[in-house]
C-alpha cells in the first residue's frame, strides 16, 4: 500500500498552504489556504481544486491565518463533507476570519463587476460568500494540544503548540499504510513562531520522525540579538521619526495577533513616557472581533493581562463602520492607524493609503512579510507611483520596515527547532518560502547530523513516501509554471509600464513631444502584431 504526499500550495511561495496525504484507504488534507501575491497566483483561488473535494476524508488545520485556512469554505462548497480538526483557539478565530474573508470577497467582486460592466467585460463571482463561510464552520472539530486524534482510516494526528498565533499548531501525523508495517511518522511544522513572541510560548514538537515538512518564510534571515525590549526601542524610534503635527503613521497589519502585539508595545511605550499620548485607531472590524477572542483566551497567553489593559486604554479606538473609518480622515493632528490587510491587498488599509501616500507628512511602517507582487511589496521596494482601485497615486510618504513583529522564526531558529526534532530519517521538505530563503535554509541545514538533504518541492509535485526515502513522481499537470511562483508576474509589469508611460508623457516638453512618444508606442505595438 502506497503513501503519497502532494504539494498543492506554499511550494516555492509563501501562501496557499495545502498538502494532501494519500493512501489506498484515505486522503487527508493538511491546511487549505488562500493564495496571495501576484495575480497569477491569486487566480489559482478561482480554479477547481486539483483533487475531488468529496473524496477528502478529513482536513487538519495548523492555524487560522487565511493563507492556511482561507479556502475551507470553497472546499465545503465543492462537496467536502468530512471533519475539520483544529485546536479550540484556531476554531474560535476561524469563526470570525472565514466569514470576514467571504464578506470582503463579496464587496470587492461587487466593485470589480461595476468596473467590468462599464468596460463591457463579463462579471465574475466571489470564490465564496459570507454565507458559505458560516456554513463551513459546522465541520470544525476542536482538538486539544498533545492528544492523539483518529482523523481517517489509518491516520491519527497530534497537535503541538507552534508558538506562532493563538491556537497555532505543528501537526504530527502517524499513517499506517501496510499490513504489519510500522506507521510512517510525519510532522507538518505549520508556521513556527520566533523566540521573542510577546503572547505565545516557545514552539514545541516531537522527536524521532520519518519526514518533516518545514516552513521557510525567513529561512535566509538572522535576527540575532532580537528581544522584546529591543523591538520596543526600534518601534519607539520609528514612531518618533514619523511624528508630524498634521501627519499620520499607517501600519498595515494582520488583524489577528500582529495588531494585538503592536498595541501592547505602543501602550507600554506611552505608559513609560517614551512616547507621548497618541490616538491609535484600530481600523478593522476583524481586529475588533479577534481582540475579543484574545481577551477570552487571555489566561492561556503570555502577558495576557498586559493585552487586556492595552485593549481597554482610552487612547485606543476600534472603528466598526465604514463611516467611522472615513471619519479618521478628518483628524488634523498626528495619529496612528493600524489597518488590515497586512500586505495591502484588501481591506481598509487601501483606503488610507489612497488618502495619505501622496503626502510627505505621512509614514507607512511595514511590520510583516510582504509577498512578491502584493501592493505592500511594491511600496516596500520603492515604487514612486502605484495604482489603487484603478487610480494612479504618487508616493511621497516615507516607507519604513520593522520586521521584528513577524510571527515567523528566522533561519537559525528554524534550524534549532529542527535539531530538537532529530532524528529525521527519511526526508525533509522545505515549503512556505520564496526562492532565496528556501535555498539559504537548505544550505544551513546541510550540516545537521542524522538528517537527509532537504528537498524543495514545486507546486503540484507529488512524492512517494513508501520506501526508504522520498521519491518524486513525474507528472505533467501543473497549474502554475515554476518560474511564475513566488515572483512578480506580467500584471505587475503591466501596471508598472502604464505608470512609466504616464511619467514619460508628463515629462515631455510640449504637445509635439508627447505625440511622438505615443506614436512610437503605437508603432511598436503594430510591429509586434505583424510578427
Amino acid at each position: 500500500m502506497s503513501l503519497r504526499l502532494h504539494f498543492l500550495g506554499a511550494a516555492r511561495t509563501v501562501t496557499g498552504s495545502c498538502f494532501l496525504l494519500e493512501t489506498d484507504a484515505a486522503r487527508v488534507l493538511v491546511d487549505c489556504g488562500m493564495f496571495q501575491g501576484s495575480k497569477e497566483e491569486r487566480e489559482l483561488n478561482y480554479q477547481r481544486f486539483p483533487f475531488r473535494a468529496a473524496g477528502i476524508s478529513a482536513l487538519c488545520l495548523t492555524h487560522a491565518h487565511i493563507d492556511h485556512s482561507g479556502l475551507v469554505p470553497k472546499l465545503v462548497k465543492a462537496g467536502f463533507d468530512g471533519p475539520i480538526y483544529a485546536t479550540p483557539g484556531t476554531a474560535d478565530l476561524a469563526s470570525i476570519m472565514l466569514p470576514d474573508s467571504g464578506y470582503i470577497q463579496e464587496i470587492e467582486v461587487s466593485q470589480l463587476n461595476r468596473r467590468n460592466s462599464r468596460r463591457g467585460r463579463e462579471t465574475v463571482s466571489p470564490i465564496y460568500t459570507e454565507e458559505d463561510a458560516v456554513a463551513s464552520l459546522e465541520h470544525f472539530c476542536p482538538v486539544p494540544y498533545g492528544q492523539w486524534q483518529d482523523v481517517a482510516p489509518g491516520f491519527r494526528a497530534r497537535y503541538w503548540n507552534a508558538g506562532h498565533l493563538l491556537g497555532s499548531a505543528s501537526i504530527e501525523m502517524e499513517v499506517t499504510h501496510g499490513v504489519n508495517e510500522e506507521p510512517t511518522r510525519l510532522l507538518f511544522s505549520g508556521d513556527i513562531g520566533p523566540d521573542h513572541k510577546l503572547l505565545q510560548p516557545d514552539p514545541d514538537g516531537p522527536r524521532d520522525l520519518d519526514y518533516v515538512v518545514l516552513e521557510s518564510t525567513y529561512g535566509g534571515t538572522d535576527r540575532a540579538g532580537t528581544n522584546i525590549q529591543r523591538r520596543r526601542r526600534m518601534l519607539r524610534d520609528e514612531v518618533r521619526a514619523a511624528m508630524h503635527p498634521s501627519g499620520a503613521l499607517l501600519i498595515p497589519s494582520f488583524a489577528v495577533e500582529r495588531t494585538q502585539e503592536l498595541l501592547v508595545d505602543l501602550m507600554e511605550l506611552m505608559e513609560a513616557g517614551e512616547l507621548p499620548d497618541i490616538p491609535i485607531f484600530i481600523d478593522s472590524p476583524l481586529a475588533s472581533k479577534a481582540s475579543a477572542i484574545f481577551k477570552r483566551h487571555a489566561g492561556e497567553l503570555r502577558n495576557g493581562a498586559d493585552l487586556v489593559q492595552a485593549l481597554e486604554s482610552r487612547w485606543v479606538r476600534f472603528t466598526e463602520t465604514v463611516e467611522q473609518s472615513k471619519a479618521i480622515d478628518r483628524i488634523h493632528s498626528f495619529h496612528i492607524i493600524v489597518a488590515a490587510s497586512g500586505m495591502c491587498e484588501a481591506g481598509r488599509i487601501r483606503h488610507h493609503l489612497k488618502a495619505w501616500l501622496w503626502r510627505d507628512e505621512a509614514t507607512v511602517l511595514f511590520v510583516g512579510f510582504q509577498a512578491q507582487g502584493t501592493l505592500g511589496r511594491i511600496l516596500q521596494d520603492g515604487a514612486s507611483k502605484v495604482r489603487i482601485q484603478g487610480e494612479e497615486i504618487k508616493v511621497r510618504a516615507r516607507m519604513r520596515t520593522l520586521d521584528l513583529y513577524s510571527g515567523h522564526a528566522d533561519g537559525p531558529e528554524l534550524k534549532s527547532w529542527l535539531a530538537d526534532r532529530l532524528p529525521v530519517r527519511r526526508g525533509i521538505f522545505l515549503v512556505h518560502g520564496e526562492d532565496a530563503p528556501l535555498r539559504a535554509l537548505q544550505s544551513t541545514l546541510a550540516d545537521l547530523d542524522r538528517t537527509p538533504a532537504a528537498i524543495i518541492p514545486g507546486i503540484d509535485d507529488i512524492y512517494d513516501l513508501t520506501g526508504e526515502g522520498a521519491v518524486r513522481i513525474e507528472r505533467h499537470e501543473q497549474r502554475l509554471p515554476g518560474a511564475s511562483v513566488g515572483h512578480r508576474d506580467w500584471h505587475n509589469d503591466y501596471a508598472e509600464l502604464l505608470l512609466e508611460i504616464n511619467d514619460a508623457i508628463e515629462a515631455a516638453a510640449d504637445k509635439k513631444a508627447k505625440g511622438a512618444i505615443i506614436r512610437r508606442i503605437k508603432d511598436a505595438l503594430k510591429d509586434r502584431a505583424r510578427e
